[in-house]
């Protein structure tokens, strides 16, 4: 069982990327720890839908926005 895990909610996704689309670019808000209440940009690996309560191991790294083309 992960102990440290941070618990964030998907507030916008954002864009999908990846080679095969696998890859979701949301923003999500700290619902917990030191940085609760911030919103930061993360990618996250298959299907979130705006709602979603996910764990997160670290809150430091924020991801790069994709740009369109």
């Amino acid at each position: 069982m992960i102990t440290d895990a941070i618990p964030v909610e998907i507030v916008e996704v954002r864009a999908k990327t990846g080679i095969h689309g696998e890859v979701y670019q949301a923003l999500c808000k700290i619902q917990g720890g030191r940085d609760k209440g911030r919103v930061i940009r993360r990618n996250i690996k298959g299907p979130v839908r705006k709602g979603d309560i996910i764990l997160l191991l670290e809150t430091e790294r924020e991801a790069k926005e994709i740009k369109a083309r």
